[in-house]
């Protein structure tokens, strides 16, 4: 873990649970591509680079999930680095406890607040094409989050942040986090139609040709919703529909699950609603869910 893997000349990606894009800039300088998980992380890639005498100018967050934003406070503190963030996504690095709160759907209770969940806070500006490095492409990615972005480099080597997953990670979890279902099959279908060198997503292999798991993340999205609609042929409300699906998929329950992927629950049954596949009553002071 926390091994540099060189992609191309200057293309690199540390080997973590949401893997790490570096960059060399020049012969000394170099960016980094999200931070990794907690300030152990950041410590990891520090010494990485102390050990190639590299010097961070920047890092660029994809989005501002607590496991791609981690480290940035270690990073910044101990280096003077620079950090972008896109769109609403610089907010919730400046201000992380807007992740738990937002899951939640509330104030979050300490169960919720602690660093899988809720990153350091870390001087974040607003990403703009400017702030990239010389023949950087910035790449909109939406759906995972709010406004989740990837980046190609000159030598064509595309990070795709968290727009899939791996096929073990999906096997396993099954219901991964969405926040916009629709743009994020606009996205997979967008990143099945991409070329590069190489293609490297934080959650899955490095790998040349992306389609196959853009599908299979597809098929899932496709899946799920067919189950939702199952479940639904009867009046549900939210809670219920989440144990079956929790029992369905065998998911066992805790805060984070319930947060996550009930999260990812309510933004399937926005995008069924809003595209004419269910519909919703009240009944007894409860909104219940039923398929058209």
């Amino acid at each position: 873990m926390y091994e540099l893997m060189q992609v191309s000349q200057n293309s690199y990606y540390i080997q973590s649970p949401a893997k790490i894009g570096l960059y060399k800039c020049n012969d000394t300088d170099v960016c980094l591509i999200d931070s990794g998980n907690d300030k152990d992380a950041g410590r990891k890639v520090r010494q990485l680079l102390d050990a190639n005498g590299w010097h961070l100018t920047a890092i660029y967050n994809t989005h501002s999930n607590a496991d791609h934003i981690g480290g940035n406070k270690y990073l910044q503190a101990q280096t003077g680095c620079r950090i972008y963030a896109p769109g609403i996504e610089c907010g919730f690095t400046r201000h992380p406890v807007l992740e738990p709160a937002f899951l939640y759907g509330g104030y979050p209770c300490k169960d919720l607040r602690h660093k899988f969940l809720m990153a350091q806070e870390s001087s974040a500006e607003p990403l703009t094409r400017e702030a990239l490095p010389a023949g950087w492409e910035l790449i909109p990615l939406p759906g995972h989050f709010f406004s989740m972005v990837g980046f190609r480099t000159p030598e064509n080597v595309v990070y795709l942040a968290d727009c899939l997953s791996s096929r073990e990670t999906l096997d396993k979890y099954q219901i991964g986090f969405i926040y916009d279902v629709a743009a994020y099959l606009d996205t997979l279908e967008k990143v099945k139609t991409m070329q590069a060198a190489m293609f490297v997503p934080a959650h899955a292999a490095a790998t040349e040709d992306i389609a196959p798991l853009a599908q299979y993340n597809i098929d899932k999205v496709q899946e799920i919703a067919g189950k939702i609609l199952e479940l639904c042929s009867t009046p549900q409300s939210f809670e219920e529909l989440l144990q079956k699906l929790f029992a369905h998929y065998g998911l066992t329950m805790n805060f984070e699950q319930y947060v996550l992927v009930g999260s990812t629950v309510k933004s399937y049954l926005s995008w069924l609603k809003d595209t004419g596949r269910l519909t919703v009553q009240f009944a007894d002071n409860r909104l219940l869910w039923q398929r058209t």
